[in-house]
């Protein structure tokens, strides 16, 4: 009996031993499956950056010779920009009238040569509607002139003023302030009181009535009953002050405007009086003018341009065709619908004209009005080349 469960034990105990024993050498190999894995792991990740490593320093030999982010790609969130990004920027800088120099771009890479960045296209359509007008370059008449401002008055001995002969009441007025009057018209009748007769006061020249102080009942005397003056002709009387009285003299030219709408009119100075003027101090020079139509009243003020002296030249331009750009004289030559600025070396000027010494030949088309839009036009086109 005892032997019997000696025998079951030892049975028992070698089949645990043989468990345990198995089991220990599947944990054994287990782990060492599981160690080969991990250096494989490790082994390829180690491979692929080293690979990467190559790639970025061209050790590939399928990649001599070429650079990773090549000129036509585009990766998202990149900070260069290729000549693409400026096709909006194109469209953005539009120029004011016309168009930037050339038949390219005017946006080209390299720098700007001075003539394209002076210079724009503008359409002749374009150039009509805005006003824009070109003039060849001709010599022209330079004149030295003093400006002054005056009035017009009736002539000297082409005034007349009316008193009656004698005495007594007026019993008629028979003409107004503006009726002109022929030598001899009657413009009055007044009762004498020496001989209680009436007699007729009539007009000694022909011309217009100025005034009228006399109405019906008054007692003629020695006071003026009518002024008459020929207003065929006027004089200017023009004030001159300080340095002018001492250039202006006899026979020279004067232009004269009046104030209220521009009307114009030439003469010649025909005297200087000796006085002066008691209220303004001022020498007077007088011109005459020719007033036949009556469009001129005395009274009117006006200014006047007396021209001291002048001289000609051979090239002038009109002062609306000079601009200023980069602290330089230019005009704008227009040739087609090309226009270009070109600087100038000026001369003498005088109010309306400006004497060219270099820089433009005549015959050259000139931009005479509106020339600050042509400016205008190049100096925007020169700011979107610098952005």
């Amino acid at each position: 009996m005892i032997r019997a469960l000696s025998i079951a034990f030892s049975s028992a105990l070698s089949i645990a031993l043989s468990m345990a024993l198995s089991m220990a050498l599947a944990l054994v190999l287990a782990a060492g499956c599981s160690r080969h894995e991990g250096e494989g792991v490790r082994t390829g990740s180690a491979g692929r950056q080293e690979s990467g490593a190559a790639a970025v320093r061209g050790d590939d030999p399928g990649h001599d010779g070429e650079e990773h982010g090549r000129a036509g790609g585009r990766s998202p969130g990149r900070i260069g920009h290729d000549h693409d990004d400026h096709r909006d920027d194109r469209d953005r800088h539009a120029h004011t009238i016309g168009d930037n120099a050339g038949d390219g771009d005017p946006h080209h890479d390299g720098p700007a040569h001075e003539g394209e960045s002076r210079r724009t296209r503008i359409p002749a359509a374009m150039a009509a509607r805005v006003g824009l007008r070109s003039e060849p370059v001709r010599s022209g008449t330079l004149r030295d002139e003093h400006h002054m401002q005056g009035l017009l008055v009736p002539v000297d001995g082409k005034v007349a003023r009316v008193v009656a002969r004698f005495p007594g009441p007026v019993r008629a007025v028979h003409v107004d302030v503006g009726d002109r009057v022929r030598a001899g018209q009657r413009l009055a009748s007044v009762e004498s009181n020496l001989s209680l007769s009436r007699y007729d006061v009539a007009a000694p020249i022909a011309g217009t009535i100025l005034s009228r102080p006399v109405t019906v009942g008054d007692l003629a005397g020695e006071q003026v009953l009518f002024e008459i003056a020929d207003l065929d002709e006027l004089w200017v009387d023009l004030h001159l002050f300080g340095a002018d009285a001492d250039h202006v003299g006899v026979g020279m030219p004067v232009r004269i405007e009046r104030l209220s709408d521009g009307a114009r009119a030439t003469s010649q100075l025909e005297r200087v009086l000796p006085g002066a003027a008691t209220a303004s101090q001022s020498t007077v020079a007088r011109a005459r003018i020719a007033n036949s139509d009556g469009r001129w009243r005395p009274g009117t003020a006006v200014r006047a341009a007396v021209t001291v002296s002048e001289r000609v030249a051979d090239h002038v331009v009109p002062l609306a065709a000079l601009q200023r750009m980069d602290d330089e004289d230019v005009v704008f030559v227009q040739d087609g619908d090309q226009y270009v600025a070109r600087v100038v070396i000026l001369g003498g000027r005088d109010g309306q004209h400006a004497e060219v010494l270099e820089g433009i030949g005549a015959g050259e088309l000139v931009v005479v009005a509106q020339s600050f839009l042509v400016k205008a036009d190049i100096e925007k086109a020169g700011a979107a080349h610098e952005h």
